[in-house]
């Protein structure tokens, strides 16, 4: 019980930081000056580059980032730059752990592992990851996954970076833009945290709602054959 009650104040604490994430970035920015870029350009690297870190804040951390370069607490050339590599090397190593995986998981003889819908995935990406690579940069969660998955369909690395290094510099540039342009107007303040979670909702219920779905689609099928 003791473990439950810690994860659960961790949780909490991690939302608090995610709605009033203007004000944690403004304390560290405050306290420890040019680590903030370091920071920065840390946490959008776990969030593209690693698997299991698709909690972390990404669209909203660029857009409050922004707001902070039109204050003139952060330089917008400097933040802007590292922040686009951080998004082009993140997806890079996670294309590249994808891709060590993805034999295993093709030759593996497994009960439960699909292999018919992995090949189906594989000729998808082939055909159309160029524009799941884009889409997902705008997606959190599916913004982490989407360049694993590119690594296990082995799709190729130069198609794979043509539009990796497109929607980096677009979905950096847009965001800190975005940020630097309306992060500061009154309403914009006030709402912000509303602003975060309709779009953490708007990204993530769909795809909740799309996983019931199978669910309940899987268990219907289940009980027509009963």
């Amino acid at each position: 019980m003791e473990g439950v009650h810690h994860f659960s104040e961790l949780a909490i604490a991690f939302l608090n930081m995610l709605l009033h994430i203007d004000h944690f970035l403004g304390n560290f920015i405050q306290q420890y000056g040019a680590w903030g870029y370091v920071a920065l350009f840390c946490i959008v690297f776990a969030e593209t580059g690693l698997v299991v870190t698709p909690f972390l804040p990404g669209d909203s951390l660029l857009f409050v980032a922004g707001a902070f370069c039109a204050t003139g607490m952060m330089s917008f050339p400097i933040l802007v730059c590292s922040l686009i590599v951080a998004a082009i090397l993140g997806n890079t190593v996670n294309y590249q752990i994808g891709k060590r995986v993805g034999p295993k998981i093709f030759t593996a003889k497994r009960r439960w592992l699909d292999q018919e819908a992995l090949l189906k995935t594989h000729d998808f990406y082939l055909r159309h990851g160029g524009k799941t690579i884009v889409i997902a940069r705008f997606l959190p969660v599916i913004r982490t996954f989407a360049p694993f998955v590119a690594g296990i369909c082995a799709m190729p690395y130069s198609r794979f970076q043509l539009f990796n290094i497109s929607s980096g510099l677009f979905w950096v540039i847009v965001l800190v833009c975005a940020g630097y342009f309306f992060g500061n107007l009154p309403f914009v303040k006030q709402y912000l945290n509303v602003i975060v979670l309709a779009g953490i909702s708007a990204a993530i219920l769909p795809i909740v709602l799309h996983a019931l779905w199978r669910v309940c689609k899987h268990y219907m099928q289940r009980a027509r054959i009963k």
